[in-house]
């Protein structure tokens, strides 16, 4: 049987503001193109299959004909709900969806009741783990001693061997997978991804999924080997700019008559780049070097002297995909402490400088205006301190 490992869609996500769901409609087609070309059985989903856990109408529908695309070429889908998901949401109509090839296992409760699917060899059981919060699973699970994800998953992943160790009784030549969403001591998570924490406690460990023949992980974004049968395949798009490096793919796994066969990494197409780039407006906008990367999601930091004006729109101009910005101030040591940086300036010049950090250098009439402030708030300062005087309070007639 050949599987193809895929997760954390986030269908729906935006990045930077900007709607992804024209890439990820473009992405989900190319994994339905490699189940035509790698003549692909099962394609398994653990988790983050939405971006919230109530998607819009046009995320469900991207989603939707993605489901379709993979199921008309010609592979089942095993999908589970991951920590961005709504399980009753994405589980709705779950048993209708079966008798269509498309297999939503987001129910705590049945966790240990696989997907029997056939090859020639026989049953290969797909046993899945939906994201398990501990504050909401374990009085379900049994278990009100769990606290953490380790103690929790400990308790589901005894369910799936006890009811495995049943099954490989009756069928001997029984195979399984599994899908999980977990952050498996061993990963490294690439920043876009939502803290899964309880009480300082998130990770869990590879050793927790031991008597399985192959463990589909979701959750963290980059492809990570934990352990030969023991995987992440990462998103299929980045979703920060710190995935900028990562080269996106999916797995693919066989799976014979003693188990697990081989893992094969094919990367995606990158449908679009990321670039973050540092130099003045003036150099981003002129550099012919960078005409590789005009059609890429650009991060930009800006080194320019004085913050320019309007500097996205001028960006946007030559890097449509323009998503984000920062100015940077070339000069000056941002470590020196406050005292220091202000020391033997005057009022003003100290009042200039704050408005040239966060914005840029006064005008001509703002430096005017500031004078004028100045005047007025140290001739108030001196009217309330002779008040306060009990020598001209002494004076003042009864």
């Amino acid at each position: 049987m050949r599987v193809l490992h895929t997760s954390d869609w986030h269908v729906g996500r935006t990045f930077h503001g900007v709607d992804l769901l024209a890439d990820q409609a473009g992405v989900l087609q190319a994994i339905a193109d490699l189940v035509v070309d790698r003549s692909v059985d099962v394609v398994v989903v653990p988790g983050d299959v939405y971006d919230r856990s109530i998607p819009s109408a046009d995320a469900v529908e991207v989603c939707n004909r993605g489901f379709e695309a993979i199921r008309a070429a010609g592979a089942v889908i095993v999908a589970t709900s991951g920590n961005h998901d709504s399980p009753a949401r994405l589980g709705a109509g779950a048993s209708f969806a079966a008798a269509g090839g498309l297999h939503l296992l987001t129910r705590v409760s049945a966790l240990d009741m696989p997907v029997l699917l056939d090859d020639e060899h026989g049953p290969v059981g797909f046993y899945g783990i939906p994201y398990l919060e501990p504050e909401i699973t374990r009085a379900e699970l049994g278990a009100p001693q769990a606290r953490s994800h380790a103690d929790i998953l400990d308790v589901a992943m005894s369910r799936i061997r006890t009811d495995l160790g049943t099954r490989r009784a009756e069928t001997p030549g029984l195979r399984s997978v599994l899908l999980a969403h977990a952050f498996v001591v061993g990963g490294e998570a690439t920043g876009s991804e939502r803290s899964i924490s309880v009480g300082g406690v998130e990770t869990v460990s590879a050793s927790a999924f031991d008597g399985v023949d192959y463990v589909a992980l979701g959750h963290l974004h980059s492809p990570q080997t934990l352990a030969e049968n023991v995987r992440y395949s990462g998103s299929p798009l980045p979703y920060s700019f710190g995935e900028r490096s990562h080269r996106k793919a999916v797995l693919l796994v066989d799976i014979d008559a003693a188990g697990l066969a081989g893992v094969e990494r094919i990367d995606l197409p990158v449908v679009r780049g990321l670039s973050q780039l540092t130099g003045t407006l003036d150099e981003l906008l002129h550099d012919e070097a960078l005409e590789a990367v005009e059609d890429h999601y650009v991060s930009a930091i800006l080194t320019d002297p004085l913050r320019p004006v309007d500097a996205m729109r001028a960006l946007q101009s030559r890097f449509p995909y323009a998503v984000h910005m920062e100015w940077q101030r070339p000069e000056g040591n941002p470590e020196l402490r406050y005292r220091d940086r202000v020391r033997g300036r005057s009022d003003l010049e100290v009042a200039q400088g704050f408005l040239s950090d966060v914005r840029s250098q006064a005008s001509v009439g703002e430096t005017r205006l500031l004078e004028e402030a100045l005047r007025s708030a140290m001739a108030e300062e001196a009217v309330s301190v002779r008040s306060d005087d009990p020598l001209d309070a002494a004076e003042v007639p009864a």
